[in-house]
């Protein structure tokens, strides 16, 4: 049944994202919030597949500790489906990518038109002031920027050392951090074809303070939370952290 689930709902998503990413890009004659209105259209498509199709759900905990103004979200990555969760639960938003996904056809071209944060991995520290200059830009025209300070998706249970690029755009900005934990990993696997029915649950941290702080700090801060939140969320994929608690 999962399997048959995950094919149908390929097939709707395919057909709804290509003629929504050729609006989307139609649409770059037209101010920014046309633009978002359509992708909001769509995106509201996409999480109701996931609802009715794969049965795949979600809940957010610390809604209210999302500040009012623009600020730089700090998320686990796990899967695909915050790349579009994400985007139901804070105001309009933009991810930093690789610059290569704006070569996807339909996809890519909306990600462009909705001016995304396109970096080149491989640009060593020029990428860092990719993400300072196009990220300031975005923040102070009211978006709001999404970074996976792991720089990848990772499995359930498994970390990696958070990367500094986000801190650094909030610091020169003197945004808010808003660190966020979830487990979408467990139902929507990296790269799996087949997805599990279930309820994702999103956790938003309370806002980190960047004035007075230092990069490194903040991502201390904003690393420390998150992978603390997981352990709740997941504490079967940390049996060495749930033995320390019980002992």
């Amino acid at each position: 049944m999962a399997l048959l689930r995950s094919a149908l709902f390929l097939l709707l998503a395919t057909l709804i994202t290509a003629p929504a990413g050729l609006l989307v890009t139609l649409a770059v004659v037209l101010p920014m919030r046309a633009r978002f209105a359509i992708i909001a259209f769509w995106r509201a498509g996409f999480m109701a597949l996931c609802d009715h199709v794969l049965g795949l759900r979600y809940q957010v905990i610390g809604r209210e500790n999302i500040p009012a103004t623009p600020s730089v979200v700090l998320s686990k990555h796990q899967s695909a489906w915050e790349t579009i969760g994400l985007q139901a639960i804070f105001p309009p938003l933009v991810f930093v990518l690789k610059r290569s996904l704006l070569m996807i056809p339909f996809l890519g071209w909306a990600f462009a038109a909705v001016k995304m944060i396109s970096i080149d991995r491989a640009a060593g520290k020029n990428a860092l002031k990719q993400v300072e200059k196009q990220g300031r830009d975005r923040l102070a025209a009211g978006y709001w920027v999404v970074i996976f300070p792991e720089g990848t998706r990772i499995a359930p249970g498994e970390t990696r050392r958070f990367k500094t690029g986000g801190a650094h755009l909030a610091v020169s900005a003197g945004a808010p951090v808003v660190p966020v934990a979830h487990n979408a990993g467990e139902f929507w696997a990296k790269n799996a074809f087949v997805k599990k029915p279930g309820l994702i649950t999103v956790s938003i941290g309370p806002a980190i303070d960047t004035q007075g702080k230092t990069a490194e700090q903040v991502t201390t801060l904003a690393e420390q939370w998150i992978e603390a939140e997981m352990r709740r969320l997941s504490p079967h994929r940390y049996p060495d952290s749930a033995h320390a608690v019980a002992s």
